[in-house]
C-alpha cells in the first residue's frame, strides 16, 4: 500500500470524525435554536447560505459566532490553538459583545477546543458575499484587524522570527480573498 493513499485516508477519517464531532457538540450548545433562521437577523435572504448556515448548526443566536470564525482559522492555521492565540480570539468576542454562557461563546469556545469543521471557511465566505456591500466593509476592516492580532498573539521565538507564521500569512490572504465579490 501507498504512503500517501494511507495518508489520504487518515485525513478523510480525521474530517469525518471531526465533522460529527462539531454537528453534535452544535447541537448540545444551543438546541433552542432548533428552527430560528439567521435571515431573521441579518437579512440574508440567499437560500443557499441560509442552508449552509443551518447544516452547521448556526441559527440567529449563534450568527455572530460566524463573524469570528476567521480567528479561529487563523489559531488553528499552524496546528492547534496556543494559549495566546485562543486568549485572542476569547477576547475579540467579549470586545464584540459576546457574553460567557451564550451560544455564540461556546460555539466559539468549541472550534478553539476541537478543530472546526473543514467547510468553515466556505461557509464564513458565502456569509460575507450575502452581506450588504455596507455590512461587507465595515465586517471586513474589523474581522482582518482581529485576525492579523491572532496571528500576531503567539509571536516568535525570541522575537527572532516573524510573529505570523507562513500557514497564517497564507491563511490571513485567504480570509482577505473572501471580500473581493
Amino acid at each position: 500500500m501507498s504512503h500517501d493513499f494511507l495518508d489520504e485516508r487518515r485525513k478523510a477519517l480525521e474530517e469525518a470524525f471531526f465533522a460529527r464531532e462539531n454537528a453534535e457538540a452544535i447541537r448540545r450548545l444551543h438546541p433552542e435554536e432548533s428552527g430560528q433562521s439567521p435571515a431573521s437577523g441579518t437579512g440574508i435572504q440567499d437560500p443557499a447560505v441560509l442552508e449552509r448556515l443551518a447544516a452547521h448548526g448556526i441559527g440567529a443566536n449563534a450568527l455572530t459566532a460566524l463573524s469570528l470564525a476567521p480567528l479561529v482559522l487563523v489559531a488553528w492555521a499552524d496546528g492547534a490553538p496556543q494559549r495566546e492565540e485562543r486568549q485572542a480570539v476569547l477576547s475579540a468576542a467579549d470586545r464584540a459583545g459576546i457574553p460567557a454562557g451564550s451560544a455564540a461563546h461556546n460555539l466559539l469556545d468549541h472550534w478553539l477546543a476541537q478543530h472546526p469543521p473543514a467547510d468553515l471557511l466556505a461557509t464564513w465566505a458565502d456569509y460575507v458575499r450575502a452581506l450588504a456591500p455596507e455590512a461587507r466593509m465595515a465586517l471586513h476592516k474589523d474581522v482582518m484587524a482581529r485576525a492579523h492580532q491572532v496571528a500576531e498573539a503567539a509571536g516568535g521565538f525570541l522575537g527572532l522570527v516573524s510573529k505570523v507564521s507562513p500557514t497564517e500569512q497564507a491563511m490571513l490572504k485567504r480570509l482577505e480573498a473572501a471580500f473581493t465579490v
